[in-house]
């Protein structure tokens, strides 16, 4: 409890020159960018997950259905001669 009062640490560490206002907000649009990014890329895996599971869960259906019997035309009179 006895420590030495310094100027580190009796203020607050000061900003450098060079991160100017312009900087932070800089850093805080990119930071929001990177954000959004992220989430669209991780909503479109996502997305393209389920559509392709739909996509496969559809193709084994078809697979599986037995196949329906077509309906012969029937013939026509005039073809004998």
């Amino acid at each position: 409890m006895t420590e030495e009062t310094t100027k580190d640490n009796l203020f607050r560490p000061s900003r450098s020159k060079a991160e100017t206002k312009a900087e932070i907000t800089d850093n805080a649009a990119r930071a929001a960018i990177q954000a959004e990014v992220d989430r669209r890329e991780s909503k479109t895996a996502r997305l393209r997950e389920a559509r392709l599971a739909i996509e496969e869960q559809a193709a084994a259906e078809a697979a599986a259905a037995p196949a329906k019997p077509t309906k012969r035309k029937p013939r026509s009179k005039t073809a004998k001669t």
